[in-house]
């Protein structure tokens, strides 16, 4: 396959439908917690305002600049964020990864939409692009339980 073929494939439709339609996109006022990560070797950032109640997700929002790639596992991430607790963030950021890099399985539901990324296994420098969403994520809800627990 060439590498135009392997591209075409790789931005489907549905991941650039995806993209467009990012769920919880702006910011939060009154977040628990905020964390910004950006991946060095694309540039794309993603910043992440989180609330919590209970140890769950009762509010989100994302403020997303990536590729396409990147805007896709933001919505997908953002689709069902709320409710979630940190272990399952933390198991589909593994999950993500390994899916990514050890041709690994799906993640879990409610994470498994995620699956539309399999065809950037090939693409190694796309990676930290598509794990941004949950590395920012996971971080916001380690640091608000930790300030919660202060």
């Amino acid at each position: 396959m060439s590498g135009e073929t392997d591209l075409i494939k790789l931005y489907s439709t549905k991941i650039l439908a995806l993209a467009a339609e990012i769920p919880h996109q702006g910011r939060l006022d009154d977040a628990d917690a905020t964390v910004k990560r950006r991946s060095p070797l694309c540039g794309s950032t993603v910043t992440v305002d989180i609330a919590l109640e209970n140890g769950k997700v009762s509010r989100f929002a994302q403020d997303v600049k990536a590729c396409a790639l990147g805007q896709a596992s933001a919505a997908i991430v953002g689709q069902v964020i709320i409710g979630r607790t940190l272990s399952e963030v933390e198991t589909a950021r593994d999950q993500l990864k390994a899916m990514l890099s050890a041709s690994g399985p799906v993640p879990d539901r409610p994470f498994d939409g995620l699956e539309v990324l399999i065809p950037a296994r090939e693409f190694k420098n796309r990676h930290a692009s598509i794990q941004l969403a949950l590395d920012a994520t996971l971080e916001a809800m380690q640091t608000a339980l930790k300030s919660n627990c202060a």
